[in-house]
């Protein structure tokens, strides 16, 4: 037992640091919501909708583009534009992509291979919008997507605006465990970094610049493995604010294998050193406002924490080699489990804050969260020896699995997450042609005739009922 309590307690160690610094951050997300929750947004007339547009880049996304731009397209704000960027796909992504030629609101733009920041660059250099959004190409939107995003920029110095984003693939524990963390991360720490100007990220599954902003501070920088990260520190460094729209919410794929997280984590800890050397002199710096300082602190829990925590692990096997016994039960070991009561509780909260009742059912996953940390860790010396190893560079893309798209445009707010695929519907594919032609044409009713959707889904129910043991 006394093994056991002092490995915990090493795995424990980032959780602990998590759950401290996650203690400074409720004041400020209750804060955040109470100001939103005041603040009750005016309808506006339609002539007054400025033009927005939807950059998606894709590469090799034949699976799960139409349901992005089918999303979009349900979205019921009038006036935009969406550019779908073929980054020299090699399946067929530019063939689902001119199925939407005809549609007279979407530019479709056809271009070698060159990596997303070439992708979006090149999306860019075709918008009129007023507001640009960048989106992933699995990306799903809600009917409050667009016009979330907008109420966010209350003011000519708001130049970016950061969505939230949600799992749709919630279909074994990986996935569960993402949940709650988009939960935590997207929703709960997010707010709080929002109010007092310190969020650090516009995320690539949704984002929103304002035209001008991006104008003074040019597009996205090819050649780095986290352009949304980068642009967002340079959006600070000119000044501009960066807020939060908890409400602006996008349902998308995450990693459901190992390997997949494992290369979709080294990607980001490199796009983050990356950021970092280039922008090094705003980390700690006050001269940038609070963005400065709360990046010191930033660095020290992406690339310092994980170091310290592999450290104590390599001190834990010197110490079984020599014969020395490790020592349970001491004030540490209590800390530890401290250290995961807060990461639990802290999920419990991001759950009543992002009002996300259904998903209690996945706080089972709050364990898994002790492995994750070390692998997050071994990630982080990865990404160092790439860097260090000047390693090639790629767009490191899920590989999709196309579920889970909803058959309707969801409603407001973030209950919109209750829109979840079949059990086991990542393991097997239909197997009627009849059955997925059917439930095909119930989803395209659904998106194109919201008045009609009830009778989809009664469509869909009875057909599944009919046809369970085929699905």
């Amino acid at each position: 037992m006394d093994l056991l309590s002092l490995v915990f307690l090493i795995l424990s160690i980032p959780l602990l640091w998590s759950g401290m610094l996650n203690l400074c951050y409720i004041p400020l997300s209750l804060a955040f919501e109470l100001r939103r929750l005041h603040r009750q947004p005016q309808p506006q007339p339609d002539e007054a909708t400025p033009l927005v547009s939807i950059v998606v880049p894709a590469y090799n996304e034949g699976r799960v583009i139409i349901g992005c731009v089918e999303s979009i397209l349900a979205c019921p704000y009038p006036n935009k534009e969406i550019i779908l960027v073929n980054d020299g796909s090699t399946d067929d992504t530019l063939e689902h992509m001119q199925r939407f030629s005809n549609q007279k609101n979407i530019i479709i733009v056809d271009k070698p291979n060159g990596g997303k920041a070439s992708a979006l660059n090149a999306g860019l250099a075709h918008a009129r919008g007023e507001f640009v959004f960048c989106v992933d190409a699995d990306g799903i939107f809600t009917a409050d997507t667009i016009a979330a995003m907008l109420r966010a920029f209350d003011g000519s110095y708001v130049g970016a605006v950061c969505g939230s984003d949600a799992p749709i693939n919630l279909d074994r524990p990986q996935t569960h465990l993402a949940a709650i963390q988009t939960h935590v991360g997207a929703g709960f720490v997010r707010r709080a970094l929002s109010l007092i100007g310190c969020l650090p990220i516009v995320s690539g599954n949704i984002g929103a610049f304002r035209r001008s902003a991006l104008a003074r501070t040019g597009g996205f920088r090819p050649g780095l493995l986290s352009e949304d990260l980068e642009l967002t520190w340079r959006m600070h460094r000119a000044g501009y604010e960066v807020r939060f729209a908890p409400d602006a919410l996008v349902l998308a794929e995450v990693p459901s294998t190992v390997r997949g997280l494992w290369k979709q984590r080294v990607r980001w800890a490199r796009g983050f050193l990356q950021t970092a050397w280039l922008h090094r002199d705003m980390i700690g710096n006050p001269r940038f406002g609070p963005i400065g300082p709360f990046l010191a602190l930033n660095f020290f829990s992406m690339v310092v924490a994980p170091i310290l925590q592999l450290s104590a692990l390599a001190s834990l096997i010197i110490l079984l080699l020599t014969g020395a016994a490790p020592v349970g039960g001491t004030p540490l070991g209590f800390l530890a489990w401290v250290g995961l009561f807060q990461t639990f509780a802290i999920a419990v909260f991001a759950l009543v804050l992002d009002r996300a009742w259904h998903h209690a059912r996945y706080l089972y996953a709050v364990i898994l969260w002790l492995p994750y940390s070390l692998l997050l860790s071994l990630v982080m010396v990865r990404a160092i020896y790439l860097e260090l190893r000047r390693a090639e560079q790629r767009w490191n893309k899920l590989e999709r699995v196309g579920i889970g798209t909803p058959i309707v445009a969801a409603p407001r707010g973030r209950v919109t997450q209750r829109l979840e695929p079949l059990p086991g519907a990542y393991t097997t594919a239909l197997r009627s042609t009849w059955l997925e032609a059917r439930m095909g044409y119930a989803r395209h009713l659904a998106l194109r005739f919201p008045a009609q959707v009830s009778e989809a889904l009664k469509m869909i129910a009875a057909t599944v009922r009919r046809h369970g043991g085929r699905v």
